[in-house]
């Protein structure tokens, strides 16, 4: 459930790149990682906010963004869901999806995936 209501906000703002990339087998940390871009500071910002709130409205409270003051890069630990925002250059410098084994041009499976 907390997954797509994460790809929902992120297709209704206009997030670029949604990538989701499945953690089980890799990782003990979460279910899902996703990896998403916003064009500027600002909509990195507005997308963990928009985020944030949403997440709160699932029933996830103590939820501590991290880097939302600067904008380039915001990961939010929704236990389950751990999502990363970018800016397009911070993306590509850091290439999360190329460590965690998931293409950068992989489709979004938020639809698809069951949380």
């Amino acid at each position: 459930m907390l997954l797509k209501v994460v790809g929902d906000i992120l297709e209704d703002r206009k997030a670029e790149d949604v990538v989701v990339i499945d953690l089980a087998g890799k990782s003990t940390i979460a279910d899902y990682m996703i990896v998403a871009t916003g064009q500027s500071s600002r909509q990195v910002t507005a997308l963990a906010e928009h985020l944030l709130k949403a997440i709160k409205g699932q029933g996830l409270i103590g939820i501590i963004p991290e880097g939302a003051r600067q904008g380039d890069w915001v990961l939010i630990d929704a236990g389950d869901v751990i999502i990363h925002l970018f800016r397009p250059e911070v993306r590509e410098f850091y290439n999360l999806e190329k460590m965690w084994g998931a293409a950068h041009d992989a489709p979004d499976r938020t639809s698809d995936a069951k949380a």
